[in-house]
């Protein structure tokens, strides 16, 4: 039997993002100014992103509230008031793409065998194919030093949706992915 992908996105639109876990592990990217002293950030307050697509508010508390989880392991204490150190925002976006598997029946050695190739026979087998669709949930978390609003840090991860996931293992798959996110920041001052 042979399985073979082809995967073409189709579309963005907003679900309930990373909450929503698969089997498949994150993918993670981070990328921060060089020039920053991160080791001056105590503070962080969350503001919103311009333009940036919204979720509804459960699924907006747990991000937040996972992202405050793994700030909190780094040192940093949240804030409400104008004075924090770090203003920080995220962006969630869902994407769609389509995956086609084919199975064939036939069997063989490579090119020919049994295929009207080297031994000359017909050959007899079936092919079928199906399509689904996979939702791939992607959150950006962005940081800016409050003091000239400059963005210094931005991390992403990306993971496979399982949209009938109950809503512990939501919490529990976007646990994971933030701890993830999280895990080389602060970045390591340049030598």
């Amino acid at each position: 039997m042979r399985k073979s992908r082809i995967l073409a996105p189709i579309a963005l639109s907003v679900l309930a993002l990373l909450a929503l876990g698969a089997a498949s592990a994150q993918d993670v990217r981070y990328n921060y100014d060089k020039k920053t002293d991160f080791t001056k950030f105590k503070t962080y307050k969350w503001v919103p992103i311009k333009d940036a697509q919204t979720v509804n508010t459960i699924v907006d508390k747990n991000i937040k509230d996972a992202v405050d989880a793994q700030l909190a392991t780094k040192g940093l204490t949240k804030t409400d008031g104008d004075n924090a150190d770090l203003l920080i925002g995220y962006q969630p976006a869902v994407g769609q793409e389509k995956e086609f598997s084919s199975y064939n029946s036939s069997w063989g050695y490579g090119p020919g065998w049994g295929g009207g190739g080297w031994y000359g026979g017909p050959s007899s087998g079936w092919s079928t194919g199906q399509t689904s669709t996979i939702y791939i949930g992607q959150c950006a978390v962005d940081m800016y030093d409050s003091a000239n609003k400059d963005l210094v840090w931005r991390g992403v991860v990306s993971k496979q949706l399982d949209p009938k996931a109950k809503p512990d293992k939501q919490q529990k798959n976007l646990t994971k992915a933030m701890t993830k996110l999280f895990k080389n920041y602060p970045p390591k001052p340049s030598s």
